[in-house]
């Protein structure tokens, strides 16, 4: 091999290495991992070793969460456009929302020790404002290569009335929103209203900021403890 060759197949070589590094620290718009595993926690997955309490403390929580209680028998008639599931007071529970697939290992871990149902949303291969497409391109957003979500969020929460339509055409069921998402710097919640987490309200969780995607997530899941909340499956009541 020549020296050329060989500084070509290096290049190669580091090029893809950082593409895998890249897809691995943050959101992707393709498998989803995270999306299957809080699938699963949702089934009860066993806890890593040492049990819920360990993995409480190995994650910074004080206490392990406690179980959400079950969902209802039949799924809320809920408004087509949600950013909270209405729900008695008595119930603390909120949802949390990643949007696109997050792989970043740590997460998946954390995820899988604590029983964390997360939900993710991917609805289409680039973020684009569905706002500023006709119909028909809304709808060719929505629908994908002829897959039909039950849920969907449009990219950034913009939409307008053809979104609704189309989403409605695509066999959508409710347009998810949030009401309280996660600051920038990834240490504290913010509220669309309100100064505090309400029971049903949905989380958007920040894929990219300061630290790593397990650390921020630690610190959104302090925020919702120490409001007195605990984490359910968005999916068994919508």
């Amino acid at each position: 091999m020549t020296r050329a060759h060989r500084r070509l197949a290096g290049l190669l070589v580091a090029g893809a290495l950082a593409v895998s590094l890249f897809s691995l620290a943050g959101c992707a718009q393709s498998v989803d991992p995270i999306g299957r595993l809080g699938r699963k926690a949702a089934a009860k997955v066993a806890p890593g070793r040492g049990g819920r309490e360990a993995a409480a403390r190995r994650w910074g929580l004080a206490v392990p969460l406690p179980p959400a209680p079950a969902p209802p028998a039949r799924r809320l008639a809920l408004p087509f456009v949600v950013d909270r599931v209405p729900l008695p007071e008595r119930q603390k529970v909120v949802f949390v929302t990643y949007d696109g697939a997050v792989r970043d290992p740590a997460l998946q871990r954390m995820v899988r020790e604590l029983k964390l149902p997360v939900s993710t949303f991917a609805p289409s291969g680039r973020a684009v404002d569905l706002r500023a497409l006709p119909y028909e391109g809304q709808r060719a957003e929505i629908c994908g290569r002829g897959t039909r979500p039950r849920l969907f969020r449009p990219p950034s929460g913009g939409y307008n009335a053809d979104t609704l339509r189309a989403a409605r055409s695509c066999g959508v069921r409710s347009l998810v929103l949030w009401r309280a998402s996660m600051s920038a710097r990834g240490d504290a919640l913010r509220y669309r209203s309100g100064a505090r987490l309400r029971p049903g309200d949905i989380v958007l969780a920040r894929c990219t900021g300061p630290g790593t995607p397990a650390a921020r997530a630690a610190r959104m899941l302090r925020r919702i403890q120490e409001q007195g909340f605990t984490v359910g499956r968005l999916e068994d009541y919508v």
